[in-house]
């Protein structure tokens, strides 16, 4: 009996090891404790991009202490194709303000209308201290030619337009096992407003997790799927591709339903985040639900721009 215990303890320690343990993000800000949570001991504001304000002014020439984590930030949102992510490597100019780093603030104010300046100005500042979508706007072009997007209008699509095959036209979800209750009606909510929009996806809730086509989990932190969370205030949720299906929101946020100040509304997300989970990136239509950021207190719902899109790429 001791052999057979001491064997499950082998194993269940491997499998926490191998599966659990948190792994090491590209993406760190220098104000999270190690197990990816906001230090609310930090000086930095009351965001997980609170550091952008301590460089706002900064441009091309200058070399200040943290341009590496701004680079970080404009990589992996997609503007800058950064390597250096080996934090026990040091780069000596890493906090280089080098052209490669104004031509991806200046792609970073276009795609967001803002004064292409190439310095992080006060406007720039603003929107990137933005709560928003964990999946960046768009790929990093590979050899400086960007082709990793397909833009129609304002709405994109993923690199190879991936998309649910054509006899794929209905869909099952279902909530992991720690997902509030309270916040699933406004979830199945965004699922039956897409469907009614485009009278193209049904959806339905599966009757196991291990069977749904899509899989919505509360997670925090590190949570294995190589985008860990940042605590409150930067990165509210994420979903991937078709036909991936996994929707994760960030157990740190404020969380409501409705328009409540200093909160974010559960429905809101999710209209955007099943966005993607169909095929859709980022838009450049502020007023499309797959804009990519977000103001507390305020709701959204599906724009033209958002079906115009999802029609485009399924052709009906």
């Amino acid at each position: 009996m001791s052999k057979l215990c001491f064997s499950f303890s082998c194993i269940f320690f491997l499998h926490y090891f191998i599966f659990v343990q948190p792994v090491f993000s590209h993406f760190h800000y220098p104000h999270l404790q190690p197990n990816g949570l906001l230090d609310h001991n930090s000086t930095n504001d009351e965001s997980a991009f609170g550091f952008l304000t301590k460089l706002q002014g900064c441009h091309k020439g200058e070399k200040i202490k943290g341009l590496h984590d701004l680079k970080l930030y404009l990589s992996h949102f997609g503007y800058l194709n950064y390597q250096n992510n080996n934090p026990n490597i040091t780069d000596p100019k890493e906090d280089d303000f080098d052209e490669e780093l104004e031509a991806a603030l200046k792609s970073y104010q276009v795609y967001y209308h803002l004064n292409a300046t190439g310095t992080l100005d006060a406007p720039t500042v603003s929107k990137m201290v933005m709560p928003r979508c964990g999946f960046p706007d768009k790929q990093t072009p590979q050899h400086g030619h960007d082709k990793s997007l397909h833009t129609v209008s304002h709405y994109t699509f993923f690199q190879g337009s991936p998309k649910w095959p054509r006899g794929k036209r209905h869909l099952t979800y279902a909530f992991g096992s720690r997902f509030p209750t309270r916040f699933m009606p406004p979830v199945a909510s965004a699922f039956r407003k897409w469907s009614s929009a485009t009278r193209y996806f049904t959806f339905s809730r599966a009757r196991s997790y291990q069977s749904a086509d899509l899989k919505i989990i509360f997670t925090r932190g590190d949570h294995g799927d190589g985008s860990p969370f940042d605590g409150r205030g930067g990165v509210l949720a994420h979903a991937f591709a078709p036909t991936d299906g996994r929707f994760h929101y960030d157990a740190d946020e404020n969380w409501v339903v409705g328009a409540v100040p200093n909160a974010f509304d559960i429905e809101t997300l999710a209209l955007h985040e099943i966005g993607h989970l169909l095929g859709l990136d980022h838009s450049q239509y502020e007023s499309a639900i797959m804009w990519g950021s977000f103001n507390s207190g305020e709701t959204k719902g599906l724009s033209s721009d958002d079906i115009q899109g999802l029609r485009a790429l399924y052709g009906f």
